[in-house]
């Protein structure tokens, strides 16, 4: 939490000095919004979204002149991710039957944005296409496990053995099995109504994972799934650990459909017409033929 509170303090200076230094093309915004949550596991698994998650943020834009298309921004995001997945789907014969295993991450993400955008209704209405690279970090995250058993592929990659699995608890991220840093890719569009300073917007993203939360099996050893040793009665006992995957995925990024409202104030009292800019007429060149040598 502590560093959480750093980061978000470092981004909230940023803003304050880009702030400072701002015209009247410099908007600044909070957004917040809900969607849901999957990931992209290889091999493939019995996936199910997960509906209700949230984010919340703070972004700003520069608005440059009307010749270019586009303006460019920096949003600092709380974003949950996760996945949600049917570890035995063979053992039920109808899919509403599944148990499924759960995880939720709580991230911090910073895109960068390109978006180009176009005005309509004398500069009431602004509508726009969104692109960004994003880079995210992970910093905590649950799991709930509706099956009551896991198995565990044993030392000698024949045989398993099953565990009775915790129902719920904090994930603990280890260095060996889990990634805390992301990256990925985000698209978008929306569309902002401006009265004066003030905008109020609207806007639906989707964040393409290209890392993965998962380490790869075959660069990592013993990643799968933990053992946790509980004394019960002055005995202990082992049960299956936060992580039920048979064995760890090659790939397993996460992805996130957002739907967001945004409410900004542009700094300084400028408008529009400042930005009616027209370039200066160069001159022409002008040749003069000499007759003498």
């Amino acid at each position: 939490m502590k560093r959480l509170i750093k980061i978000l303090t470092l981004a909230l200076a940023f803003l304050v000095v880009v702030v400072a230094e701002s015209s009247a093309q410099h908007t600044i915004a909070v957004t917040g919004g809900t969607g849901f949550a999957t990931a992209r596991p290889y091999p493939a698994q019995e996936m199910k979204p997960i509906w209700g998650t949230y984010q919340a943020g703070i972004s700003w834009r520069y608005y440059s002149m009307p010749r270019f298309v586009a303006c460019f921004g920096i949003d600092v995001e709380l974003l949950q991710r996760g996945f949600s997945y049917a570890p035995y789907p063979n053992r039920y014969e109808n899919k509403k039957d599944y148990k499924y295993y759960t995880r939720k991450l709580n991230s911090i993400m910073v895109p960068i944005v390109w978006q180009p955008h176009a005005y309509l209704f004398k500069k009431h209405l602004r509508i726009y296409l969104e692109a960004a690279p994003t880079f995210s970090f992970n910093f905590s995250s649950t799991f709930h496990n509706e099956e009551k058993m896991i198995y565990v592929l044993n030392d000698d990659g024949q045989t398993t053995t099953g565990y009775k699995a915790i129902e719920k608890g904090k994930y603990e991220f280890r260095p060996e099995r889990d990634n805390r840093f992301s990256y990925g890719l985000r698209g978008g569009a929306g569309f902002d109504l401006i009265f004066g300073q003030v905008e109020f917007g609207v806007r639906a993203i989707y964040d393409f994972g290209y890392s993965d939360i998962l380490r790869n099996r075959n660069k990592y050893y013993a990643n799968n799934l933990d053992y946790i040793e509980v004394d019960e009665n002055g005995e202990k006992v082992r049960y299956a650990g936060e992580n039920p995957f048979y064995l760890t995925p090659l790939r397993s990024p996460l992805d996130n459909l957002t739907v967001s409202v945004k409410l900004g104030f542009r700094i300084g009292k400028d408008g529009f017409e400042e930005w009616n800019w027209k370039r200066p007429a160069l001159p022409k060149n002008k040749e003069v033929f000499k007759y003498t040598f």
